[in-house]
């Protein structure tokens, strides 16, 4: 077994998302987590800490969807603002149109996977057993 670490799911995820929701002809919006540390959006657009962002190719300019960032220009109001956001700090992407997407849960952060929890102490162990069958 390698002892490299797997990448994170979530840019893939998000990419592969946007890809579909754009192709199906539907208007991709990820939902952010507007206090993570990092995220560079508009201020005044953020509601409950969070933000929706139009991901289009139509709403956006220089849009990348990279493993770390999501970064593009937007206009917000008429003026443009260049966006940057973590992609950890995404919580879902979804079709504006009809609501389909996908929900990140917290161990999608981006970070290692936790290890598996080994057995309690006075929790015996239990062997494989075979057995011959003629």
């Amino acid at each position: 077994m390698s002892t490299t670490t797997k990448p994170p799911r979530r840019p893939y995820l998000l990419r592969a998302m946007h890809e579909w929701v754009s192709d199906s002809g539907g208007t991709p919006h990820v939902i952010v987590d507007a206090a993570r540390p990092g995220v560079q959006v508009p201020r005044a657009y953020v509601k409950d800490g969070k933000i929706v962002l139009n991901v289009s190719a139509s709403a956006t300019q220089r849009l990348a969807l990279g493993n770390e960032w999501i970064e593009f220009d937007a206009r917000f109001a008429g003026v443009v603002h260049h966006v940057k956001v973590p992609v950890s700090a995404v919580l879902g992407i979804y079709a504006g149109e009809s609501g389909e997407g996908m929900v990140f849960s917290a161990d999608e952060s981006g970070g290692p996977e936790p290890p598996a929890k080994p057995p309690a102490p006075d929790e015996p162990t239990k062997r494989p057993q075979l057995k011959v069958i003629k």
